[in-house]
């Protein structure tokens, strides 16, 4: 089993994630809707602070149900740690974009699922090239150390 992440690490894979997906999906807003990069952006910045927050929350607690080596889970699995994370997220962000954008509650929801349905997409394979880089980065150093000794 790798070790476990620490509070420096967990926030460092939070904010990688949350910059990659606010830039992609500030550009996805950007071709599928008519609203203006500077409301987009501000809109996705809020949104993707809320998002920090609630995967470091998430991810803490979610760890402390599931053990294990993170390396190791199915594809069944997570996907059902993405489907619920996501969820979670939807609800916290569709009245905040409503607001923001000064839409109806129905068009930030749609406007949020396409976010949600590519963020959904990038979580998963940003999740799963994460623990197989860092689980290889832990075996490397494990190996180096004991060359070294």
């Amino acid at each position: 089993m790798t070790e476990r992440m620490g509070t420096t690490e967990r926030i460092f894979q939070a904010v990688l994630f949350e910059v990659l997906a606010v830039s992609l999906s500030i550009l996805g807003l950007a071709l599928f809707t008519d609203h203006a990069i500077g409301a987009l952006s501000g809109t996705m910045i809020i949104i993707a602070t809320i998002a920090m927050c609630w995967n470091f929350i998430f991810n803490w607690f979610f760890d402390r149900v599931a053990t294990g080596a993170k390396e190791k889970r199915s594809l069944l699995f997570r996907l059902f740690h993405v489907v619920l994370f996501q969820g979670g997220l939807l609800v916290l962000t569709v009245p905040i974009m409503a607001y923001i954008l000064k839409v109806s509650l129905w068009q930030a929801l749609l406007m949020d699922i396409g976010v949600t349905l590519f963020v959904t997409c990038y979580a998963f394979t940003f999740n799963l090239v994460y623990d197989h880089t860092r689980a290889y980065i832990l075996t490397s150093k494990k190996s180096t150390r004991v060359i070294n000794t």
